[in-house]
């Protein structure tokens, strides 16, 4: 028999529920175009109106690997958000400012 989601959580030992916190928390954190996209609940035909582009280019745009900077920030900011590119190094990070509008 099917069980609900929420009866499991409750049975679960406060460890592996912090665990289970931890691994959301960190797919929430790093998600592909499509995925932020979807969870912000936007559709490909309302970014690609603001984009000024067609359904299909956003779809592309989201299966690609490598994107212009300049891309990636109107996606970004099209859909309300703002775009940061950090370094990361073993002695700390470091903001990317050159490609800023």
């Amino acid at each position: 028999m099917a069980r609900k989601f929420s009866e499991l959580l409750d049975e679960m030992s406060p460890a592996r529920r912090a665990r289970l916190d931890e691994d959301v928390a960190a797919m929430r954190a790093a998600m592909p175009l499509r995925a932020l996209r979807e969870a912000r609940h936007h559709t490909q035909e309302t970014l690609a109106e603001r984009l000024q582009t067609s359904q299909p280019g956003i779809s592309r745009l989201e299966q690609r690997g490598d994107v212009y900077v300049s891309t990636l920030r109107r996606y970004i900011e099209s859909m309300g958000g703002e775009l940061e590119l950090v370094a990361r190094f073993p002695d700390g990070a470091i903001r990317i400012t050159q490609f800023e509008s």
